[in-house]
């Protein structure tokens, strides 16, 4: 038997050391094991959930530039008003956006002249004409990078909303060739089918798009703390603010530095210096049309 002692465990006491090994090798198992990792984000948008819903602004988050002023070309072309009134019109508007001030004397007076555009048009005409501009300047403005985000939501079981301060018929138009759910925008009154040359209310911009995205929630059943919003701008922060999942797409300066202290996510499409001017991308559209056509004018008087 004494041949098998070298199969009995001895006993020794535990130095120093192996202890400090032993206890550094529990510790390190400890940590190796599923329930000790790191907690992985959960996956988003959630697959099914039908109380979640999606909200995107449309200038510079879904499509480059502005929608209106896209369709303000197309009118143009199709002879809906003069070269004036396409100068005070793109004025009126590259003012607002780069003073970045809501006077309501001058945006009364924008909207007004926006409106005398459609003013004795029929709806039906001006849905008709809003495809044919969509073909010719909007469907290739799309942000590819925004479109994925939409289809997502849109893969994962929910509804996708536009919501834009542009005519809801154009919005409609938007989303549908997108193969969105549907679209919120701003209203022009119409009797019989013909546009008044008023408003419904006042353009869906800022608060007012907070307000229509919390009375659509409610009639759809939607929870907001399970929705997300997208947008660009600051002036979409009510917005944003109203849903547990809101997103800065291309933000403007003030936009990005309110995500970055709310630690809300960012993603910006843009390459070079095309992202370097947060913010500038529509206002300076509008206002090199602007400038643009005064020149024009101005040249064509000198060559009289």
């Amino acid at each position: 038997m004494a041949a098998l002692g070298w199969l009995t465990p001895r006993r020794r006491s535990a130095t120093a050391r192996s202890v400090l090994a032993g206890e550094a090798s529990a510790e390190a198992a400890r940590k190796s094991v599923p329930d000790s990792a790191p907690e992985r984000e959960p996956e988003f948008p959630v697959l099914g959930d039908d109380k979640a819903a999606a909200f995107f602004d449309l200038d510079n988050t879904v499509m480059q530039g502005a929608a209106l002023f896209h369709f303000g070309r197309g009118l143009y072309k199709r002879k809906f008003f003069e070269t004036r009134d396409l100068v005070r019109f793109a004025w009126q508007q590259a003012w607002f956006r780069l003073a970045g001030v809501e006077d309501p004397e001058h945006m009364q007076e924008a909207r007004d002249s926006a409106l005398s555009i459609v003013k004795g048009h029929r709806v039906s005409e001006l849905k008709s004409i809003g495809e044919e501009i969509y073909d010719e300047y909007m469907a290739e403005r799309i942000w590819p990078g925004t479109r994925a985000l939409a289809q997502a939501h849109l893969d994962a079981g929910q509804k996708v909303w536009l919501v834009t301060a542009a005519p809801v018929e154009i919005a409609q138009v938007i989303a549908r060739r997108l193969g969105l759910t549907g679209a919120l925008g701003t209203v022009a009154e119409s009797v019989d089918g013909v546009y008044t040359g008023k408003l419904v209310g006042e353009p869906l911009h800022g608060p007012a798009k907070a307000e229509a995205v919390r009375a659509l929630a409610i009639a759809e059943g939607l929870d907001l703390s399970r929705c997300a919003a997208y947008s660009d701008s600051h002036n979409d922060i009510p917005m944003l603010s109203l849903v547990g999942h809101p997103y800065a797409i291309n933000p403007d300066s003030k936009l990005r530095k309110h995500a970055r202290k709310l630690e809300w996510r960012l993603r910006d499409y843009r390459t070079g210096r095309k992202a370097a001017k947060v913010g500038i991308p529509a206002a300076a559209g509008v206002g090199a049309v602007a400038g643009g056509t005064v020149a024009a004018i101005a040249l064509h008087r000198r060559r009289r």
